[in-house]
């Protein structure tokens, strides 16, 4: 009998299209049946591993369709008769509210005790136990550090333990077969947080933790990795398995029927068994060459255009230049940042905008790692960068400014009709706020929203120094360091109107006409959230 490794998830909808993930212990036939549904795909195979992206089509618009999952002629999901059944969520016709559920950074497995309770799991429980008597999100969007492949639980290590003993990368992943197991643990144990990821639509980027903290910080620090003989192992692994797991159903059926990647795996899954060697070779060269693949995409849902954009993979990084994306990457982003939406939505898993004291660092932090100060600023410059994570949208001002730039001819009305809101989602900090630019001249409202962690709280001391960052008054220091290393200011002007909440949390971001609001929750037992803040952006 063939047995359901992990999922199912349901992953890209639009009105009438769905697609379902799962991995299975075998090769077979994987079909998806319900009422109005019967769709099937055969699995392909990577490093042993057997995967079904099963695409399917003529659904009714705004439907919720039961369904179920056979693999090699066997009913394998659902597999516990106490949760409801799981459901293709497709989206209306012509837009409608779009609500978004979205966080970063979750640890699990691990105790209360370590990390908190977790707020996808509370998130989880209270759609099980009130249904439809509750708002239902549209999309879940996870803005990075899915998994943690540098920061590993016990399960984990044991399982190291026993396959490779102490050999190095000692207390990481090492390859593409550790991975697998990792996200098992973080998606398949948890078996509330399983079954949301089966009846809620779910969108994913990742993040440094996905592969290694401070995950392309520099130049200096690709080197440093490269030049450990275990490296290519774990970067074409972590890359890999994100392209499978993650990356995959993030796009629209069409994307996928395109993608000369997707064909080349099948191909030669189907040729010779296993692909490993196709997408070992693929991931290699992403990492090696960024401008080779677009891990970024944009789907406009109704009024909507809902942009996520990677901001680690795609890095121009040598030592002549850096950016935030590489040139091709920022002429796609530029090309779908246009207005003529109600909404225009950016997600990227760093924040776009920092509180001021912290980008007021991180531009200094640039400018002396860059020559500033000399080589001795320069040498202190990239040990500061590394070792306190300065590595965000404002460590890359080129970048920022050209963000800046797109986003205030878009609100000036110089890209088309002019959005109500522009949003930028963003994880990683290990707290939640929203961040508020303050543009008089434009009719648009620009805003930072920031959720995290999802589960992985700061300790004490670390809130401390996070909390006295968001004032902005605090922030005089670091505009002084910036003009001694001849850092112009930025062309937006904000400030932290929410938060900082340094609780686990998942926020709700919702779109209904040219209306843009956000409340955050925290999860304040295994099946309880509680309200943190809520704010009105446009209104």
């Amino acid at each position: 009998m063939t047995a359901l490794v992990l999922g199912p998830h349901l992953r890209h909808v639009s009105s009438h299209t769905a697609t379902i993930f799962v991995e299975t212990d075998g090769p077979c036939e994987v079909r998806v049946v319900g009422e109005g549904v019967d769709a099937a795909a055969r699995t392909f195979t990577v490093h042993g591993h057997h995967y079904a992206i099963v695409e399917i089509d003529g659904l009714p618009a705004g439907a919720r369709v039961p369904y179920e999952v056979i693999a090699g002629g066997e009913t394998v999901w659902p597999i516990d008769p106490e949760y409801p059944a799981s459901r293709i969520r497709t989206l209306p016709d012509g837009g409608g509210p779009l609500r978004v559920a979205f966080g970063s950074c979750r640890r699990s497995p691990g105790t209360v005790e370590e990390f908190g309770h977790d707020a996808l799991t509370a998130f989880a429980r209270r759609l099980r136990a009130f249904g439809d008597a509750v708002e239902w999100p549209d999309v879940l969007l996870m803005v990075g550090d899915q998994v943690y492949a540098d920061e590993l639980g016990e399960e984990m290590l044991d399982h190291i333990r026993e396959r490779r003993g102490d050999q190095p990368p000692v207390g990481e992943v090492a390859d593409y077969e550790e991975y697998t197991r990792l996200y098992e643990l973080a998606w398949r144990d948890d078996a509330e947080v399983r079954w949301l990821l089966s009846t809620v639509p779910l969108f994913t980027v990742f993040d440094d933790h996905d592969i290694r903290d401070d995950w392309n910080t520099s130049y200096a620090w690709r080197e440093e990795m490269w030049a450990q003989p275990w490296w290519r192992a774990r970067i074409t692994g972590g890359i890999g398995s994100y392209w499978v797991y993650q990356h995959l159903g993030n796009l629209t059926p069409e994307e996928r029927a395109n993608d000369p990647i997707f064909k080349s795996v099948r191909d030669a899954s189907d040729a010779t068994g296993d692909a490993a060697d196709v997408l070992d070779a693929f991931t290699e060269r992403a990492d090696r060459e960024p401008e080779s693949m677009r891990w970024s995409y944009a789907h406009d849902f109704g009024g909507v255009r809902f942009i996520v954009v990677d901001s680690r993979c795609s890095r121009l990084l040598t030592p002549d230049r850096r950016g935030m994306l590489d040139d091709r990457e920022f002429a796609w982003l530029d090309e779908q940042c246009q207005g003529d939406v109600d909404h225009l939505v950016i997600a990227s898993s760093l924040p776009y905008l920092l509180p001021r004291a912290i980008h007021d660092a991180e531009n200094w932090n640039e400018a002396i790692s860059e020559g500033a100060w000399g080589r001795p600023g320069a040498a202190l410059g990239e040990k500061v960068r590394q070792a306190v994570d300065l590595e965000h949208w404002a460590a890359f001002d080129r970048s920022f400014r050209e963000v800046a730039s797109h986003v205030l001819e878009i609100g000036g009305g110089a890209r088309g009709a002019v959005p109500a809101s522009i949003t930028f989602l963003s994880g990683d900090v290990h707290f939640s706020y929203l961040a508020e630019v303050d543009a008089p001249d434009i009719e648009t409202k620009i805003a930072q929203i920031v959720c995290s962690p999802f589960r992985n709280p700061l300790d004490g001391k670390i809130r401390i120094a996070q909390r006295i960052a968001c004032s902005w008054e605090r922030a005089t220091p670091f505009r002084w360091l910036g003009k001694l290393a001849k850092v112009p200011a930025p062309p937006l002007k904000w400030r932290v109107t929410k938060g900082p909440w340094f609780d686990n949390a998942i926020a709700t971001v919702t779109l209904a006409g040219r209306d843009c609001d956000v409340t955050w929750e925290s999860p304040r037992n295994a099946g309880t959230l509680v309200e943190l803040g809520r704010a009105d952006i446009t209104g």
